[in-house]
């Protein structure tokens, strides 16, 4: 085992460069914790690494209520106009938010604290953004074309925020968010859709479907890219990427799901199944499992929402076989993966993928 008094004798000799040095320290730092202990093929996730972590997460959700009672104590004697304090109140809420980043986030590297300081950057730039440029008036009146601009802000003021403390759960917000402005630009082009079937099938008016499944499809992308860029998945870049399927799994069989099901026929819940089964194929390639367990729990949620009694035997017969697939993958799931590695004809791509143990 290498340790920081060989790596310091390293740079010492002339071998490593001080940069060199703490790249390595940098990595192996990364692979600690969910990562050190993982038997082989098995997918890092990590919430927090102890329970300093949820300590100090509760103290950040202690402080952050005191906080905002004191801001709109402070605020509610303050002349001005209702939008100029929210804006006020965000930025500085937000320059706290930052700088408790800089010491739990880059300096302490916590796992925990830095989920929930992304949470909080993310949910003061949106409140702030949106009390200072949205029009009350309008959305009354279901007219949310002035929710489109504090919404693209946000998602850039997140941007901003990952870029310099490269939060893997950050990705998933901006994910979402991306989601969110996209159907309230829809909503303004379109007209605010009915019901939820008019929203998210194909069958629907407006192309509230179509953005939702390709923004799936895009994101989808996103993580491959982390996921190419990190195979063996030592990496924070492999932490990016598992956050961001577990967004476009549900995005994309969102549209899917909804369309079939919205048919109410025992053949609709079969092709369901059919593509469940597509997803689990991509699933076990890319060796995420995440990203079959967002589809399959999207699903099981839809399914047991739309149906309307429990006397709905094709809707829990459905939920029966696919948590027996899931428990048969989870079992068995290097072994079926090395075999439909062995079967796709994925050529240069392999390369990208983590290997088969």
């Amino acid at each position: 085992m290498i340790e920081k008094a060989d790596l310091r004798a390293s740079v010492a000799a002339g071998i490593l460069s001080e940069k060199q040095a703490a790249s390595l320290t940098a990595l192996a730092d990364s692979r600690k914790g969910a990562r050190e202990n993982l038997a082989a093929g098995d997918e890092p996730f990590e919430l927090f690494r102890g329970f300093n972590e949820i300590f100090i997460m509760v103290g950040l959700i202690i402080v952050t209520t005191g906080w905002a009672g004191v801001v709109g104590w402070a605020l509610s004697d303050t002349f001005g106009s209702l939008q100029r304090n929210a804006l006020i109140a965000a930025v500085a809420t937000a320059a706290i938010v930052w700088l408790a980043s800089e010491y739990f986030i880059r300096r302490r590297r916590m796992v925990g604290p830095a989920i929930l300081l992304s949470i909080m950057f993310a949910t003061t730039a949106t409140l702030g953004l949106t009390q200072y440029y949205a029009q009350v008036f309008m959305v009354a009146q279901e007219d949310f074309s002035s929710l489109v601009l504090p919404g693209l802000l946000s998602v850039l003021a997140v941007f901003l925020y990952w870029m310099r403390f490269k939060v893997p759960f950050a990705m998933a917000i901006m994910a979402v968010g991306l989601f969110a402005t996209a159907l309230l630009a829809a909503a303004t082009s379109a007209g605010t859709p009915q019901s939820v079937t008019e929203v998210f099938t194909f069958s629907g008016s407006g192309p509230f479907a179509w953005i939702t499944i390709a923004l799936g499809i895009a994101v989808f992308a996103v993580a491959m890219i982390f996921d190419g860029s990190d195979p063996h998945r030592v990496t924070r870049r492999s932490a990016q990427g598992f956050w961001l399927h577990v967004v476009a799994a549900p995005a994309i069989v969102n549209t899917v799901a909804l369309s079939l099901l919205s048919t109410d026929s025992t053949g609709s819940n079969v092709i369901l199944l059919v593509c469940l089964a597509m997803f689990a194929v991509v699933a076990i390639a890319i060796d995420r499992r995440s990203f079959l367990l967002a589809a399959i729990g999207y699903v099981v949620v839809v399914v047991t929402t739309m149906s309307e009694s429990n006397a709905d035997q094709n809707a829990f017969f459905m939920i029966l076989v696919l948590g027996i697939g899931m428990l048969l993958l989870g079992s068995f799931w290097e072994r079926i993966r090395a075999l439909i590695l062995k079967v796709l004809p994925l050529g240069n791509l392999r390369s990208y993928l983590p290997p088969a143990h």
